[in-house]
């Protein structure tokens, strides 16, 4: 009995159970929409083998000293940021976007690094007894730690991880506590900024807004000025790096901001999609038996439309368990999260959550029509290697932080 406490006080095997129904699910999923695709074959061995690898990689972390994460957040960010540069110079382009680096056969994408390092990296800064949220000072280091692997993401372009940057980001300094006032000076730039995307008179709108935000805040003339300032210049030069980049980057941000302006590509695989999902019915058409699936209408459906699979072949009753499933494994981090005492691991835990919530958000929502086509893929369930390993070792972590959770006072 007391062996079995002490197993259960250290390890919480239901925080795993959905992690590998999960998986489980993914690899029935990725064998189905594998097997008659000849281009595709081997995915389903490869998929199996990194799941193996996955776990292995989910209980190292889960042994080592938690302290670790913390003596590493710096290196890792720093080295991160390193990768992301000589991707954009470097990188080898695929579907459009220069994000992966090859050894010999083996891809990698620096940013699935830099969603672990950024998280760290911005955890470790916001819980220093001296940082203040609140000074103005904090918050603009804060925001250069988020934004300089968005800027160099962006540059890829890649604005689907752009997007889980920022709601990795967001997430953070809200737990941390900024007030409304924080938030605005946070989020004001990157408003303005999407606003010239739209024409000068949406950016000319937008500063007015802010100007009136500004007056309504009460501020010193010289704080609100400058803010200010930092608005329009954010503004201008995102015209202008807009404007700088290819013809080919410009459709796919304009294609990110208006799928309907590419209904031969991304509104082609949003419509095969929702057929896909619609013609599942109740209990769904059957293992290998899916049409939309089995003839491949919709291109790499093992990847970024993964769900549709499983509601064509497995009905909205296999739709509903797995959306069931991720929601069992966002409780058990976040109570993992609001339990520690320690504060970078509490950011850190909570930045995971978010990041895992926004994958899950965006691709639930590209399947069922609600959201752009954006290269997103499901945690845990799509093909996938490095990303499937960075999941593991997110998931790891809050393994770790579980087990530990009564050393932090």
């Amino acid at each position: 009995m007391h062996i079995n406490y002490k197993l259960k006080d250290k390890f919480d095997i239901w925080f795993f159970v959905p992690i590998v129904l999960l998986l489980c699910f993914g690899l029935i999923a990725i064998y189905s929409a594998t097997l008659n695709n000849p281009l595709a074959e081997n995915n389903f061995i490869k998929q199996l083998i990194w799941v193996g690898m996955g776990i292995v990689v989910f209980f190292v972390v889960y042994f080592i000293p938690t302290n670790t994460f913390k003596n590493l957040a710096w290196p890792a960010y720093i080295l991160s940021i390193v990768l992301l540069f000589i991707v954009v110079v470097l990188g080898k382009k695929v579907s459009g976007a220069k994000s992966w680096l090859y050894f010999g056969s083996l891809g990698f994408q620096p940013s699935e690094l830099a969603k672990i390092s950024t998280i760290l990296a911005l955890s470790s800064f916001l819980s220093r007894k001296e940082t203040n949220i609140e000074s103005f000072k904090d918050i603009l280091i804060s925001s250069a730690i988020g934004f300089i692997p968005i800027v160099l993401i962006l540059l890829e372009p890649d604005m689907g991880t752009v997007l889980v940057f920022l709601t990795i980001f967001l997430t953070i300094i809200f737990w941390k506590g900024i007030s409304l006032f924080g938030l605005f000076i946070v989020l004001s730039p990157g408003i303005v900024a999407i606003s010239s995307l739209f024409g000068i008179l949406p950016l000319v709108a937008t500063l007015v807004i802010v100007g009136i935000v500004l007056i309504l805040f009460k501020k010193r003339l010289i704080f609100s000025s400058s803010l200010f300032a930092i608005n329009l210049a954010a503004g201008f030069f995102t015209d202008y790096v807009f404007r700088a980049l290819s013809p080919h980057q410009q459709i796919r941000i304009k294609s990110f901001l208006d799928p309907m302006s590419d209904p031969l590509g991304s509104g082609y695989n949003s419509i095969q999609a929702k057929v896909a999902i619609g013609s599942g019915g109740l209990f769904g058409k059957g293992f290998l038996q899916g049409h939309q699936t089995q003839l491949n209408f919709i291109p790499e459906q093992w990847t970024d439309f993964i769900y549709c699979v499983i509601g064509e072949e497995f009905g909205f009753i296999g739709a509903v368990l797995t959306l069931l499933l991720f929601i069992w494994l966002f409780i058990k981090i976040l109570k993992v999260a609001t339990t520690t005492k320690d504060e970078f691991l509490s950011l850190t835990i909570i930045g995971i959550l978010s990041l895992f919530f926004i994958h899950f958000i965006i691709n639930i929502g590209m399947a069922v029509g609600i959201m752009p086509v954006i290269g997103i893929p499901l945690p845990l369930v799509s093909y996938g290697g490095s990303s499937l390993l960075v999941n593991m070792l997110l998931l790891g972590i809050v393994a770790n932080v579980y087990r530990t959770r009564k050393n932090y006072t």
